[in-house]
């Protein structure tokens, strides 16, 4: 916040009126005679008279210059006390965000705190790219670290006089890398502790963060960002660590459980566990119309662009023969020890959502080729039953959006469709509508305990859901009428629903509300930790209409049906308490309401 002070007027000179003459000052004795006294005092009255006009007339220009220059200072000071009253109003605007956990006032305000940073060393880069997962409350962000020049190549300089030279004794590379993997890891602590020290409202339960830096692959040799560290810390965890004390290289790998390159001189990277782009539904660049349109190009030359994705990401990759190849369009290989090794991909050139049975066939392909993973590429999206089906085996389902993300970020060209012009479009447009419906309400749901749930709703007739996109969850963010979606939560919420009761289908007569563990955020937890959980019924101004109890998680259950609406003859809807669980996570809970996922 700053000062609503504002320099006081100043005119300087301008404030002193012109003195007016006196005419005593004026008067003579002069002149022996009647008549020459006379003629002197004439002459007298002559330059009073004068000199009074000029007085005058310079008076007249000093106030009329005074005016002129207060009308300039006026305005000059209404505009500087509307920019601090802006610029005051926009903090509380932010501040008031950082507490509803609205993302965008979230990621606003920790970017700056980092940026206003004393603590950071002067020439270091400062770059970064955040999200803010508001039901999980967690900042999720890529952050420039330094380069590997920051470590000189000179252990010593020595000045010889003899020769009048610098003598420069090298520094040993192994010195220099360990030198360089403890800047790296003392920056990422560094960072950590900037964050949790800037969170005055509580708005971060957890951060997962990404150190990156700007080079070339050395394995394909094109340039793009290197991540050289990743780690996901929660608060309390964070808070208990005597910082001043640590050894920051163990504390970030063992304490934090965190990865750090082996070889960062080297440029070898660590695969983070989660970026920016994937939290929330992010609008993707297409791409210019130079970009060839994925959906309009050959197959085969599809399927090879492909694979020049998966070398410019470092690995091995191949398009197999048209025949006989077993359900495989790119055998890949990742050569990181441990979690690298073989990898099927199948391509998959559609415009609609893509079915479960094709993520099935995947995983029959996977384990028949002995394969790590399974990757399925589309240029469409998945639904609910895919996600669900490919949770917790070694499947990953890259969305056509993500596919253009990811050829960009490695020097590729595609785009999806032209847009709103000529030929076809995506099934899927690129941005959401985001008006909220008439006559809605918001359901905020809470809980205690620092569980992390996926929470999302079901559109149901009795007790199979309508189709598989009247599923709202974190990867379907909206029912097709727009009648049900997601939304950030306000404090105290974790997790909020935006429906209008009025606008659901006239077949649907069950609204359900579910929640599942976050398999990426705690995938060994279950629901003993979700515990004194309620739902707020909101009216659009957030003003609390209601309050409905939730029952708790027990031990072992992944997924539960936190209750549902349903539609009574008179129109009206009644809620009625859930409190089913399931050990088999989303997957199996989905299953229930009718999604094929097996």
């Amino acid at each position: 916040m700053r000062s609503e002070e504002i320099q006081p007027f100043a005119p300087g000179p301008l404030a002193q009126p012109v003195p007016m003459p006196n005419f005593d000052h004026y008067r003579t004795q002069s002149g022996w005679t009647a008549g020459r006294r006379a003629q002197a005092q004439a002459e007298a009255q002559a330059r009073f008279e004068r000199d009074w006009q000029a007085a005058q007339a310079a008076e007249a220009q000093r106030q009329q210059q005074l005016a002129s220059y207060h009308r300039e200072y006026q305005q000059w000071a209404d505009s500087q006390l509307a920019d601090l009253r802006r610029h005051n109003a926009g903090v509380v605007d932010l501040t008031e965000g950082v507490g509803r956990r609205d993302p965008d006032s979230v990621v606003e305000y920790f970017s700056a705190a980092l940026y206003a940073s004393t603590a950071w060393p002067e020439g270091f880069p400062r770059q970064v790219a955040a999200a803010y997962d508001s039901a999980a409350g967690q900042l999720v962000l890529d952050w420039e670290l330094p380069a590997y020049s920051v470590v000189p190549e000179a252990k010593s300089v020595r000045y010889m006089p003899g020769v009048d030279q610098d003598k420069e004794t090298p520094r040993p590379a192994g010195q220099r890398r360990a030198l360089y993997r403890e800047v790296l890891a003392q920056c990422m602590l560094l960072v950590l502790h900037e964050l949790f020290a800037a969170d005055e409202h509580g708005a971060l339960e957890s951060v997962t963060l990404n150190g990156f830096v700007d080079g070339h692959d050395p394995t394909t040799g094109r340039p793009g960002r290197m991540c050289l560290a990743t780690v996901m810390a929660s608060h309390s965890t964070f808070r208990d660590l005597h910082l001043a004390q640590v050894d920051a290289g163990s504390c970030l790998a063992d304490a934090l459980r965190g990865q750090l390159s082996a070889r960062p001189d080297q440029l070898s990277a660590v695969r983070p566990s989660r970026r920016p782009q994937d939290v929330g539904n992010r609008v993707v660049t297409h791409g210019s119309d130079d970009d060839p349109d994925l959906y309009e190009m050959d197959p085969i030359a599809f399927e090879n662009l492909v694979a020049d994705l998966f070398r410019a990401m470092g690995m091995q990759a191949v398009t197999t023969q048209r025949s006989n190849d077993g359900g495989v369009d790119v055998d890949a290989l990742d050569p990181a020890p441990i979690r690298g090794g073989k990898i099927v991909v199948q391509v998959k050139r559609y415009r609609n959502t893509v079915p479960p049975t094709a993520v099935r066939d995947l995983y029959g392909t996977v384990q028949d080729a002995g394969a790590n993973k399974g990757v399925l590429v589309t240029t469409s999206r998945f639904g609910p039953g895919s996600h669900s089906f490919a949770g917790g085996k070694p499947l990953e389902l890259i969305s056509g959006t993500e596919l253009v993300d990811l050829l960009h970020r490695h020097g590729l060209r595609g785009r999806l469709g032209d847009g709103a012009g000529r030929g076809a479009t995506p099934a899927t447009p690129s941005v959401p509508d985001t008006r909220l419906p008439d006559d809605y309400n918001v359901l905020g749901m809470s809980w205690t305990g620092s569980v992390a749930l996926d929470v999302g709703a079901l559109v149901c007739r009795g007790s199979r859901v309508l189709s598989d996109d009247h599923f709202v969850f974190f990867n379907n963010p909206q029912t097709p009428d727009g009648s049900v979606r997601a939304l950030p939560a306000i404090a105290p919420d974790k997790a909020a629903i935006c429906v209008s009761f009025d606008g659901l289908p006239d077949e649907a007569d069950r609204f359900v509300l579910v929640a599942a563990i976050d398999p990426e955020i705690n995938p060994a937890a279950d629901l003993s930790g979700f515990t004194d959980a309620c739902i707020r019924l909101l009216d659009p101004t957030t003003a609390e209409l209601g309050r409905l109890e939730v029952s708790d998680g027990r031990p072992r259950e992944t997924a539960l049906v936190l209750g549902s609406f349903r539609r009574r003859p008179s129109g009206d809807w009644d809620f009625v308490l859930g409190g089913k669980g399931y050990t088999g996570g989303l997957e199996e809970l989905v299953q229930d309401f009718g999604i094929d996922v097996d």
